[in-house]
């Protein structure tokens, strides 16, 4: 099967690398990520907004694109070259099961405006085996979540208590999650607060496909950005008088960061083609994407800072910025050893 980006499509890449190229160096990734702020850059934000980013994958009588799995793919693809920072995937989730739902267009409506932000909040346990305390009664849920991305920055929460999907409204009780990745600013909110209800569980699982495409997606970006910055780095590091990059050791370990690279462009898209197909064979492709794109990418950057040897391990180089993000990555929309597990079932289960 030979795959190949539309024009539509490959329009939408290059306006893409162009606005994050232009609003989004590396520099100012950092700037942001590394402030005490909220992780992120509301002037981006609105940019998104305005350019229709956040309503990517929503239906146009909503507001949104009315694009696919492979439009939200070539975006993340784009913003993990960037290392771009924020709760970006995780609105667009949000906004799909708002409109899913069909409960609160006018939530909806604001969020894709970027007035307000509202992200996923599913996580109820810390470790497996836990017991949840998130309960929905009446008109109000209660209880806590954890690792809500950007939770002290949404001003609603799509919530997960038990069976029951809901809309909770802020203000939020929010206490930091430090992770690895000062980028990602993960939180645990204790909910006492109005909610409504927008659904069974389903509304929110239905989404786990659509969620590992854009993480697969964006791990491919961080893969791909390391790789060009090690290339780049041999190219120009010397020593004995010669590049760093003619010797034979490092070329067969830029070469198998390269395979790992292309491999996990072809599991990527082909995921997201499946997806947007409704292929029967849509959650293995995707499973066994997520699981290969993430760990290569974590393979890729850790690769990349060993090539800048000494440097590679210094603040002041940004390999860390794309090495912490893959290993986050490793962590959420499906850890790489539950999809890996997955992609076993789907593939016995063809026998």
């Amino acid at each position: 099967m030979k795959f190949d980006l539309s024009d539509d499509q490959q329009l939408l890449r290059s306006a893409t690398a162009d606005f994050l190229a232009s609003e989004c160096p590396i520099d100012v990734v950092r700037q942001v990520a590394e402030s005490k702020g909220e992780g992120f850059s509301r002037a981006h934000w609105s940019k998104l907004a305005e350019l229709g980013y956040l309503g990517l994958v929503v239906g146009e009588r909503h507001g949104g694109q009315g694009l696919g799995p492979v439009e939200l793919a070539v975006v993340c693809h784009e913003l993990g070259k960037a290392c771009f920072p924020g709760p970006y995937l995780d609105v667009v989730l949000a906004a799909k099961a708002l409109e899913e739902s069909g409960a609160a267009s006018d939530v909806l409506e604001s969020v894709l405006a970027g007035k307000s932000i509202a992200v996923l909040a599913r996580r109820d346990t810390v470790w497996p085996g836990d017991k949840s305390n998130l309960r929905f009664s009446g008109d109000r849920v209660t209880g806590s979540s954890f690792f809500v991305p950007h939770g002290a920055s949404a001003d609603r929460l799509v919530v997960v208590a038990g069976d029951d999907v809901v809309l909770a409204d802020g203000p939020f009780d929010v206490t930091p999650m430090p992770t690895l990745d000062e980028a990602q600013r993960f939180a645990e909110v204790k909910l006492d607060n109005p909610a409504r209800r927008l659904g069974a569980r389903g509304l929110v699982d239905a989404l786990d496909d659509l969620a590992a495409v854009a993480a697969a997606a964006y791990a491919l970006g961080l893969g791909e950005a390391a790789l060009q910055r090690s290339v780049t780095y041999s190219r120009q590091r010397e020593t004995f008088g010669k590049p760093i990059g003619s010797y034979q050791v490092l070329q067969h370990r830029m070469a198998d960061m390269l395979l790992r690279s292309e491999s996990s462009r072809a599991a990527v898209y082909r995921a997201a083609w499946s997806l947007a197909e409704g292929s029967a064979d849509a959650g293995l492709v995707v499973a066994a994407a997520k699981a290969y794109a993430v760990e290569s990418a974590c393979a890729i950057t850790r690769d990349s800072v060993q090539i800048h040897g000494g440097n590679g391990f210094t603040w002041e180089y940004d390999l860390h910025c794309f090495l912490k993000r893959a290993i986050t990555l490793d962590q959420h929309y499906g850890t790489t050893i539950a999809m890996t597990d997955r992609a076993l079932v789907a593939f016995e289960a063809t026998l």
